[in-house]
């Protein structure tokens, strides 16, 4: 079982308009309601490849229900904790004519630490059930960078494999607490090492060093280039075919999904590469975010490179 942790899960409202006016009564042409957040957009892609999923974080209100109600038709399974206040709403404004998008973030609700401290105990029950954590994005008012570091010491104290993808202080401080995998950006490499990164060897350099503190996997994207990973068994580079991208927003998302499936199924790290870069490069081929079809990646699984890179240095 993959369990997936989203803090500040959303409702996503998509707005399709034609000519996006301040100021004006905008009329929308079509909209779109989906179950929104990092860690959701993990569990859609590991559940449509088969896994058997189960979605924790915080929901509320009205708003969360219809967060756990949207869940059911991917065979995801709703363990969210419940507060009073309403979940957050995050509206995209997609103009037609001008081809601009404007997006509308709410805050959402304040955790305390009375809260977080009832959720953490209710996670402490789900990761015993669990074979991998995914856990991703930004948390909520109330919780500090240690949110996470918390949440990754429960995972290892329970011998659990678990996935951080987060950034800022949540990565800085998350990355403490030895998460079994991050999947960082060249910025975040950066503020990990103070490393400048300007090129593929300063990159596996900068992964070597995080992998040396005690993150066993490292894996870094270059977006059209692929990714690398850096673990025990080595570096290892993954190349994708090109491929004509409809919407590359949450293909990040998908190739965690994919981590998350190889190492609940005990794959090797090349294996597991492999199908996170054929599950990410199939979700850019759809719009919706966080969605790819099984016929997709198994068309471009063949096609995916993955080669092991020597060290220098």
């Amino acid at each position: 079982m993959i369990l997936t942790v989203t803090l500040n899960a959303a409702i996503d409202k998509r707005y399709v308009v034609e000519g996006y006016q301040v100021g004006e009564v905008n009329r929308v042409k079509e909209c779109a309601y989906t179950p929104g957040g990092k860690g959701l957009n993990v569990s859609k892609p590991a559940s449509i490849a088969g896994a058997e999923v189960v979605a924790t974080g915080f929901v509320g209100g009205h708003a969360g229900n219809y967060i756990e109600d949207a869940l059911k038709p991917f065979g995801i399974k709703s363990e969210f904790y419940h507060l009073e206040e309403e979940s957050r709403s995050c509206i995209n404004i997609w103009d037609e004519v001008n081809h601009v998008q404007t997006e509308f973030l709410e805050p959402g609700f304040t955790v305390s630490e009375e809260e977080f401290k009832g959720f953490e105990k209710h996670f402490t029950e789900l990761v015993k059930k669990a074979d991998v954590v995914a856990m991703s994005g930004s948390v909520p008012k109330g919780l500090d960078g240690t949110a996470y570091q918390r949440l990754v010491r429960i995972c290892k104290e329970a011998g659990k494999k678990v996935i951080l993808d987060t950034s800022g202080k949540l990565l800085e401080m998350g990355i403490e607490a030895k998460p079994t995998m991050i999947k960082p950006n060249i910025d975040e490499i950066r503020m990990l090492t103070g490393k400048s990164c300007d090129n593929f060897q300063d990159m596996v350099d900068a992964a070597k060093q995080i992998h040396a503190d005690g993150v066993e996997i490292v894996a870094v994207s270059l977006g059209g280039d692929g990714s690398f990973v850096v673990c025990d068994d080595g570096i290892f580079r993954a190349r994708v075919p090109k491929i004509d991208a409809v919407n590359t927003v949450g293909c990040g998302d998908s190739m965690i999904a994919g981590f998350a499936l190889g190492l609940s199924e005990g794959l090797s790290v090349e294996e597991t590469l492999k199908k996170a870069s054929a599950i990410s490069a199939a979700a850019a081929l759809r719009e919706e975010t966080g969605f790819f079809v099984k016929e997709d990646m198994e068309k471009i699984y063949p096609q995916v490179e993955i080669e092991k890179e020597s060290y220098h240095g």
